[in-house]
C-alpha cells in the first residue's frame, strides 16, 4: 500500500504538471498565494513544545523523587535541618540532570529547520524570482545549481549533469546521479528515486529545474522531524529506577503505618508514635541514591572523556553498560563515510601503475585545478597524497580536455609526454566500451570484442559488491590544433579503477569484543543486500537472518516485535524503519543502543536507550545522540560499556546494602517495639544512624568491580532486590535480636544504655554488610577501593568517639561500657561469617 501520496516518479513531466495544475513557465503569484494559504508555509514546525519550566517540573514525577521529597519534609518536621537540606540538594541535582536531557529535543528540530535553504530561485509569472524558501508552494518551479540546498521535495523536469549528495537523508556516501525519466519501482525508497530531489540534500554538480511536490512537514525531511517530535519511551534504566521507587514506597507505607498504629493504639503514645514512624520512613529512604548515581556517572564520563568520548547525557552511561543489542548503521559508522580509491587494475595481472598514472592525468583536478563536486577524482588524489605518488604526473603536459557530461558519462584529456601525444579516457563502463576497439592483456594489445562478455561479467561482479567502477583507456593521437568528441574512438582498454567507502580500522576487532561482552549486533542500512553482504563478509560478521525494507514495511508492529529476534541484518530501510526496529527491540525488554551518523539515523538515535554518534556525523545526528565518539576508533564503545557496567554495579551495591541493612534494622525496630516498654531507637537516633552509615555507602561509588561482573549485561530486577532485602535483612534482624537479648541481660530495661548498644551494633552490621555484598566472591578474594576502606575505618572511629563524647547525651544515649562495646564487636564478627556463608548460598540459588 502506498502511503507516500501520488506517485509522481512514475508520471511523465506533462502528467506531473497537469496533476499539480502548473506549467514550466511557473505559477502566477495569485495562485501561489492561494496555495500558501491552503497548505501553509514550507517549514518544519515543532508541535506541542513544552516550556523550559514545564520540562523542569516534570522531573519531579519519578516515584523515587517523590519519596525523597516526602523524606525531606518529614526530616524537617522532626527538626533535622541538615538532613532536609542535603536531601533537597540531591533532588535538585537529579532534576537538573533530567532537565538537560529533555531540553535538547527542540535543538534537534531547530537543526532540521536550518537544513532548508533560506532563499530560493523560482519561476513565477514567467519570470525568475528570489523568494523565501518558506513561501514555496506545491507546483512551484524551482531552479537548482551547484552548492544549493534543495528547499522542498521536487520532481525533476530538467537536469544538466546533476549530482546530488543525499548522505544527510539516506546516509550513503556516493553522490546520486539524477535524471528526469519516469520509472516504476516495486517499493518506495528515497535512495531509489532518481527523478526526485529531496529537501535538505544539496547539489554537488550540475544544475536542474524541479517542480515542488511536497513542502514542510510532508517532505522526507519533515517526516524525520515528526518522528523526532514523538516522545521516546523511557529507557530501561529509568524504568528500573521508577519500579524500584514504587517498590520502596510500598514498603515504607506498610512499615510506617504498622508501627504508628501499634504504638498509638496499644501504648497510647500518639505524638511519639507519629515521630517514630516518620523517622522510620526517613530511615528506609535511600536518600543517597541520586548522588551515588551522579558520582558514578560523572566518574565514568571523566574516564571516557580522556578517550575522546563526549557523554552528553550522564544517564546514558548506565544504559550503555546494560546494552543487550547494539544496532548500527553501516555508512560512516562501520565505514569511514567517504569515497576512497580501492584498486587500480588491468585485466590480467592485477595492480597496474599505468592505470593509476593515467587516472591521475585524466582527472578534473589535473585538467582544471578544480576538484569540487567530483568525489571520485578527489579520491584518486587523496590516494596519491597518502601514498606520496604526486610525481606520477611529472613530465606530462595537458594539451586539451574533453570535459565530463552526463550524455557521454566520461571525460578525456590529451597529454604530451616528450614526443608522444596521448588521448586518455575515463568513465562509466558501457560508455567507455562504446569507444574502445582493443584491450591490453598481458602487455599485448588484442581485439576487444572476444573479451567483452567476460569483462562485463567481471565488472558486474565487482559492482554487485558495492564498489563504484570506472574504466580507463588510451590511444596515441596525432598532433593538431583542436580536439573534439569525434576523437573519442578506437581506444585501447587498459584497466579499471574501483572505489569504496572503506571500513574503519577498528571494526574487525570491536565486533568480537562486543560479542565477548554479551552484546548482540544488528546492522541497519539503507544500502542493498549484495553491498551489505560483501562488507559483512569482510569483517567476518555472521548473518543469522536478513530482512529487506519492503518486507518490514508490510509487517505490523506486533509481528515485527515477535520476529525481530530472527534477524540481525536489515537492508534497504528508511529512517522510519530504523525507528520501528529500535522500538520493537525495546518492547521485547532489551536495552538498545544505536550507532549512527546521518540525519536519517536521528529518530532511532533519540528513541534508543543510548544514541551513539561519531566524529564525522551530521549535526542533527550529534544533537540526537547521547554519546559522541570524537575519534575514528570504535573500540571506545567497548570501553564505554565496561564503564557503564561498573557504574551500574556500584549503584546496585548501594541499593543492596542500604535496603538490606535499613530493612533489617527497621524490621528489628518494629519487632522490638512490640516487646519493649520503650522505643528501641529514638527518631533522632534513627536519623543519626542513617546519616553516619551514609559515609561508607557514599564511598561505594568509587569501588572496584569484579571482572566477572563485567562479562554480560545486567538489568534491574525488583524480584531479586526484594529477595536480597528479605534474605540479608532477615539475617541482620536475627543478629539484632541476639543483640537485644545481650543488652537486656546486662542492662535490663535502661533505655539510654540499650539504645547506645543497639546503635553501635546497627552501625557495625551495616558497614560489614557493605564489604560482604560488594562482591560475589569470598570477601578476601576481591579488594575494595582504598576510598571505601578508608571511609569505613574513619566513620567507625567517629562513631566510637561520638559514643564516648558528651554529644551522646544530646541524642539520648547512655555511657556504653567498654566490655559491652567489645562484646558487640564479637557478635558482629559472627554476623560477618554468617552473611559471608549466606551470600554463597544466595548466589548459588539466584543469578544477578
Amino acid at each position: 500500500m502506498n502511503n507516500h501520496g501520488p506517485e509522481y516518479w512514475t508520471m511523465s513531466i506533462s502528467q506531473v504538471l497537469t496533476a499539480l495544475d502548473s506549467k514550466k513557465s511557473g505559477l502566477i503569484s495569485l495562485a501561489a498565494k492561494k496555495r500558501l494559504f491552503l497548505h501553509g508555509k514550507n517549514e518544519i514546525k515543532s508541535q506541542g513544545q513544552n516550556s523550559a519550566w514545564t520540562i523542569f517540573l516534570s522531573q519531579f514525577k519519578s516515584p523515587l523523587v517523590l519519596i525523597l521529597l516526602l523524606a525531606s519534609l518529614l526530616a524537617g518536621f522532626l527538626g533535622e535541618v541538615i538532613s532536609t537540606v542535603i536531601i533537597v540538594l540531591i533532588i535538585l541535582m537529579s532534576a537538573l540532570l533530567g532537565f538537560s536531557q529533555e531540553y535538547k529535543s527542540e535543538k534537534i528540530i531547530s537543526r532540521l529547520r536550518k537544513k532548508v535553504a533560506l532563499k530560493v530561485s523560482v519561476i513565477r509569472d514567467k519570470k525568475t524570482k528570489l523568494i523565501d524558501a518558506t513561501e514555496l508552494v506545491i507546483g512551484d518551479i524551482v531552479l537548482l545549481e551547484l552548492g544549493k540546498v534543495i528547499p522542498a521535495d521536487l520532481r525533476l523536469i530538467e537536469t544538466d549533469d546533476l549530482l546530488i549528495n543525499e548522505a544527510m537523508l539516506t546516509g550513503e556516501s556516493f553522490p546520486v546521479e539524477k535524471n528526469v525519466a519516469s520509472h516504476q519501482v516495486q517499493y518506495y525508497l528515497p535512495q531509489s528515486m532518481q527523478n526526485l530531489a529531496f529537501a535538505g540534500t544539496h547539489v554537488v554538480q550540475g544544475s536542474a529545474k524541479g517542480i515542488v511536490i511536497k513542502t514542510g512537514k510532508n517532505t522526507e525531511l519533515g517526516k524525520m522531524a515528526n518522528l523526532l517530535q514523538a516522545k521516546p519511551e523511557i529507557t530501561e534504566f529509568q524504568k528500573g529506577i521508577a519500579d524500584f521507587g514504587i517498590f520502596l514506597f510500598r514498603i515504607i507505607i506498610i512499615f510506617s503505618l504498622t508501627i504508628f498504629l501499634f504504638l498509638a493504639v496499644f501504648k497510647h503514645e500518639w505524638i511519639q508514635s507519629l515521630l517514630f514512624s516518620l523517622a522510620i520512613a526517613v530511615g528506609l529512604s535511600p536518600e543517597l541514591l541520586p548522588i551515588i548515581i551522579t558520582i558514578n556517572l560523572a566518574k565514568g564520563a571523566k574516564k571516557m572523556a580522556k578517550k575522546q568520548v563526549i557523554v552528553k547525557r550522564l544517564m546514558s552511561i548506565e544504559n550503555l553498560g546494560n546494552t543487550d543489542i547494539l544496532c548500527t548503521d553501516k555508512t560512516g559508522t562501520l565505514t569511514a563515510g567517504n569515497i576512497a580509491l580501492k584498486n587500480y587494475s588491468d585485466f590480467k595481472q592485477g595492480e597496474s601503475p599505468q592505470v593509476l598514472q593515467y587516472a591521475a592525468l585524466c582527472n578534473t583536478f589535473t585538467a582544471t585545478k578544480n576538484i569540487a563536486g567530483n568525489p571520485l577524482d578527489e579520491a584518486i588524489f587523496d590516494y596519491l597524497k597518502k601514498n606520496r605518488r604526486k610525481i606520477i604526473v611529472n613530465g606530462f603536459k595537458i594539451i586539451d580536455t574533453l570535459a565530463f557530461d552526463f550524455q557521454r558519462r566520461r571525460m578525456s584529456v590529451i597529454v604530451q609526454n616528450k614526443s608522444e601525444r596521448l588521448l586518455i579516457g575515463k568513465g562509466a563502463v558501457e560508455e567507455m566500451l562504446k569507444i574502445c576497439a582493443k584491450i591490453k592483456i598481458n602487455n599485448k594489445v588484442v581485439n576487444l570484442k572476444p573479451h567483452l562478455k567476460k569483462i562485463r561479467g567481471q565488472i558486474l561482479s565487482i559492482e554487485r559488491q558495492g564498489f563504484k567502477t570506472l574504466l580507463l583507456a588510451a590511444k596515441t593521437i596525432e598532433t593538431k590544433e583542436h580536439y573534439g568528441l569525434e576523437d573519442e574512438n578506437d581506444l585501447t582498454l587498459l584497466g579499471y579503477l574501483t572505489f569504496s567507502d572503506p571500513l574503519k580500522k577498528t571494526v574487525k576487532e570491536v565486533l568480537p569484543q562486543l560479542q565477548n561482552l554479551g552484546v548482540a549486533v544488528k546492522i541497519l542500512t539503507g544500502d542493498n543486500e549484495s553491498v551489505t553482504r560483501r562488507l559483512l563478509k569482510e569483517i567476518n560478521f555472521k548473518i543469522t537472518g536478513l530482512m529487506v525494507g519492503d518486507q518490514l514495511e508490510k509487517m505490523s508492529d506486533q509481528t515485527l516485535k515477535k520476529t525481530i529476534g530472527d534477524f540481525n541484518v536489515f537492508v534497504r530501510i528508511t529512517p522510519e524503519h530504523k525507528l520501528r526496529i529500535v522500538n520493537a527491540l525495546k518492547k521485547r525488554k532489551y536495552t538498545v543502543s544505536f550507532l549512527g551518523d546521518g540525519a536519517n539515523d536521528a529518530p532511532a538515535l533519540r528513541a534508543a536507550d543510548v544514541g551513539i554518534s561519531v566524529d564525522s556525523a551530521v549535526d542533527i545526528a550529534k544533537e540526537a545522540a547521547d554519546v559522541i565518539l570524537m575519534q575514528k576508533s570504535l573500540s571506545v564503545i567497548t570501553d564505554g560499556i565496561i564503564e557503564g557496567r561498573k557504574t551500574f554495579g556500584n549503584t546496585l551495591k548501594y541499593i543492596f546494602a542500604t535496603i538490606s541493612s535499613n530493612y533489617g534494622n527497621m524490621f528489628s525496630v518494629v519487632g522490638a517495639a512490640f516487646i519493649l516498654p520503650f522505643i528501641p531507637l529514638l527518631p533522632a537516633q534513627i536519623l543519626l544512624l542513617n546519616f553516619l552509615s551514609d559515609f561508607p555507602m557514599l564511598a561505594l561509588s568509587t569501588d572496584n568491580v569484579d571482572a566477572e561482573y563485567l562479562k554480560k549485561p545486567k538489568h534491574w530486577n525488583i524480584k531479586i532486590i526484594s529477595r536480597f532485602m528479605n534474605y540479608f535483612g532477615l539475617i541482620s534482624s536475627v543478629f539484632d535480636f541476639i543483640t537485644f537479648g545481650f543488652l537486656l541481660y546486662i542492662f535490663g530495661y535502661i533505655a539510654p544504655l540499650f539504645q547506645a548498644g543497639w546503635f553501635w551494633e546497627s552501625f557495625l552490621t551495616e558497614v560489614i554488610l557493605i564489604f560482604v555484598i560488594r562482591t560475589k566472591k569470598p570477601f578476601w578474594q576481591s579488594r575494595p577501593a582504598k576510598t571505601l576502606s578508608l571511609a569505613a575505618i574513619l566513620t567507625t572511629l567517629l562513631v566510637i568517639l561520638f559514643l564516648y563524647s558528651p554529644l551522646r547525651a544530646y541524642f539520648g544515649f547512655g555511657f556504653l561500657p567498654l566490655s559491652a562495646l567489645l562484646m558487640i564487636i564479637a557478635i558482629t564478627l559472627i554476623y560477618f561469617l554468617v552473611v559471608e556463608f549466606g551470600k554463597k548460598l544466595f548466589y548459588k540459588k539466584f543469578e544477578i
